[in-house]
């Protein structure tokens, strides 16, 4: 154990109970001000700890840092660094934060360089060169089979071979609080014969993490299940906005395009692998033998409750679905491996999807697709209005964190909220 996920840990900075980001967290994002450009901070409590203003003070002077990395719009160039530098980092903050150590004590600067999370705005916290979105959940893949398949093999042949992936938009991925316009496409009405265009009338939520590459590889290498690790440097909230009328039509030969393309948001902060570790379980038994190159030891995933709540223009809000990340039938790791293998090139900042994160619950279901089961099961709110899919006005929360042993490391909220298409 790391000293900075130490759990007895209390920091000089208040930090609420059921708060996702205590001393032990230490997620990193981007953020500004009206008075300040875009730079790194980190979240404790109900606080962002500008590592500009650190950096300037001399915090991190024995670290040989480039006084100006934490003066970026981006967490590429820190990640770059690599992980020895970054994870470095992060402990020199757990100090600097820490109530009992009078060494590294900042708190005389606490006005200059924290501020309210209520009072930034958080920003992008990479640069997204590339992303793949993954399809690794048994329950999602079963149950999305059984609706437009085979209910009595709604599994392909090769779904428990390889962990199935597409390669999605980059530049859609918008950070919490980015309004997401309803998307317009061909769609093909039940029992018409010719498509019509218009605004998607099944917009749609997908329940998903997703992991961010910290080291780059270069074209032609392979990273194994053993060393994938060593090329993630955190996780993020994800949340693959779908058209599932528009995705119906134009889905096959080639997979998702216009129905997914116009926008995922992603939660700001990053957590790192280093601050999960607590939380590290196994996944579900994989019921056929891999290859070779897709099999692992030790436990690979994580326990990381994840929901989902609606919130309507009025205000009222209600949880649709609670779900897991250990859920997923194939890891990181394996996900990783499986799309190096080929020698195809990773970047720092590339983002992978985990796919919608269902459980073996209808209460767990990660979309609507499934929690209406095709819009056959309308959910009834507080308000007494009814929803198959998402309506105008809508705000669709994902909310994430690990609970063990009195302690909760979360990565905040990733908000959307539906406005009518242009």
């Amino acid at each position: 154990m790391t000293r900075a996920n130490n759990p007895n840990l209390r920091s000089w900075v208040q930090v609420p109970p059921d708060s996702d980001f205590p001393i032990q967290n230490l997620p990193f994002g981007v953020f500004k001000t009206p008075g300040l450009t875009p730079r790194l901070g980190v979240a404790i409590g109900e606080q962002v700890a500008d590592l500009q203003v650190l950096s300037e003070h001399g915090f991190f002077d024995d670290l040989h840092l480039d006084k100006n990395i934490f003066a970026q719009p981006y967490l590429n160039d820190f990640i770059a660094l690599g992980k020895a530098k970054t994870s470095a980092v992060r402990s020199r903050l757990s100090q600097i934060l820490d109530n009992d150590l009078e060494e590294w004590d900042a708190s005389e600067l606490a006005p200059f360089f924290l501020h309210a999370q209520r009072s930034v705005q958080m920003l992008m916290p990479v640069r997204v060169g590339d992303y793949t979105d993954f399809y690794s959940s048994l329950e999602h893949a079963s149950n999305v089979g059984s609706m437009f398949r085979d209910p009595a093999n709604p599994l392909l042949p090769n779904w428990r071979h390889l962990p199935v992936a597409y390669h999605g938009r980059a530049s859609s991925i918008v950070v919490s609080g980015t309004p997401i316009h309803r998307p317009k496409g061909q769609t093909l009405p039940d029992g018409a014969s010719q498509p019509v265009f218009g605004p998607t009338q099944l917009l749609d939520f997908e329940l998903e993490t997703a992991f961010i590459i910290g080291k780059p590889t270069q074209l032609g290498q392979s990273i194994t299940t053993a060393e994938a690790e060593e090329y993630i440097f955190g996780m993020v909230l994800f949340n693959d906005w779908s058209a599932r009328d528009i995705q119906r039509w134009e889905y096959v030969p080639l997979g998702p395009f216009l129905s997914k393309n116009f926008a995922s948001t992603i939660s700001p902060w990053v957590v790192t692998l280093e601050a999960l570790e607590p939380f590290r379980t196994a996944g579900p038994p994989q019921e056929l033998e891999v290859l070779p190159y897709l099999q692992y030891e030790g436990q690979k995933s994580f326990d990381i409750h994840l929901e989902v709540a609606l919130r309507t223009d009025s205000g009222v809000e209600q949880t649709l679905c609670r779900s897991n990340f250990k859920y997923l039938y194939w890891n990181m790791s394996q996900q990783l491996a499986h799309h190096t293998v080929s020698g195809c090139n990773m970047n720092i900042g590339d983002m992978l999807a985990s796919g919608t994160i269902s459980g073996s619950t209808p209460d767990s279901f990660g979309s609507m697709l499934e929690l209406t089961w095709r819009g056959t099961k309308p959910i009834t709110l507080p308000d007494g209005t009814e929803r198959k899919f998402m309506a105008d006005g809508d705000s669709v929360i994902l909310r994430g964190y690990g609970a063990r042993n009195g302690l909760r490391i979360g990565f905040g909220e990733a908000v959307g909220r539906v406005e009518m298409g242009n």
